[in-house]
């Protein structure tokens, strides 16, 4: 498929789909108050700022109704213990923030056990019932395509609103490969085809970075998927390069590309 992209539109598209993000180990008050106004930029909102738990409900503080807050749950490890997840969970949805970033137990799921995956995702989503919930695959670790296609579905049965490809904390996050079994995943579904959404994280610094995700979401999933309600951009680094092509400083325009 070929698909060719103006840069400006690429970047309107990236801001209004982006999640802005510091999950730093060492992150304070002033940093999220910092990224609370770099959402808030010249050339418009981001669809949301995702930070640590304990930062929610400053997050929502400084922002306007029309920013949404995201935080983390079960952040970054993904482990399998459900009080925890639940945990993190509850500290969110008492922030008032309107996402929950969940991490699926990827190394029970190479292990095979899908029921210690089962019981975090059932118990988060039943813990955040009305907000939008996001699960993290770590795609870059599981790797094997058929791993990613049964995390995705395990999600799905779970009732995720979201697949998230990465934490953005291991050396491999969002690749079109994975992406692409991802969506075929959401395509497949009933409700995902219709409902579900794609979060692409990780290593999505610059607008043509994220024009890759745009048409591999509308080739599987229809332009209609093309909005913040089905499709995210987790980043710290990609608002600069947004900001810059809004801001007339454009590299040459974006080629055509014959990579979906």
């Amino acid at each position: 498929m070929t698909t060719a992209l103006d840069l400006h539109t690429a970047a309107r598209l990236a801001l209004a789909c982006l999640d802005l993000t510091s999950l730093n180990d060492g992150d304070t008050e002033a940093d999220v108050r910092q990224l609370c106004a770099r959402a808030q930029g010249p050339h418009g909102p981001v669809a949301a700022v995702c930070v640590w738990p304990r930062f929610a409900a400053l997050a929502r503080r400084e922002l306007p109704a029309h920013i949404a807050v995201a935080a983390v749950a079960n952040f970054p490890d993904g482990s399998a213990d459900v009080a925890r997840a639940v945990r993190d969970t509850r500290e969110i949805v008492e922030a008032r923030a309107q996402e929950v970033d969940v991490v699926l137990p990827f190394a029970a799921l190479q292990r095979g056990d899908e029921q210690a995956v089962v019981a975090v995702l059932q118990a988060v989503r039943a813990a955040c019932e009305g907000l939008v919930l996001k699960v993290i695959l770590e795609t870059g670790v599981l790797a094997d395509d058929a791993l990613i296609a049964r995390a995705s579905q395990l999600s799905l049965d779970a009732g995720a609103d979201f697949l998230k490809t990465s934490t953005g904390k291991t050396p491999v996050s969002a690749t079109p490969p994975a992406a692409r079994v991802m969506l075929a995943q959401i395509a497949a579904d009933a409700r995902g085809a219709v409902h579900v959404g794609f979060k692409a994280s990780g290593g999505i610094r610059t607008v043509a970075d994220a024009a890759v995700y745009f048409a591999l979401c509308e080739q599987a999933l229809g332009p209609q998927a093309l909005q913040p309600a089905r499709f995210r951009i987790g980043a710290s680094s990609l608002l600069n390069d947004v900001e810059a092509v809004l801001g007339g400083q454009t590299p040459p325009p974006l080629a055509a590309r014959e990579t979906y």
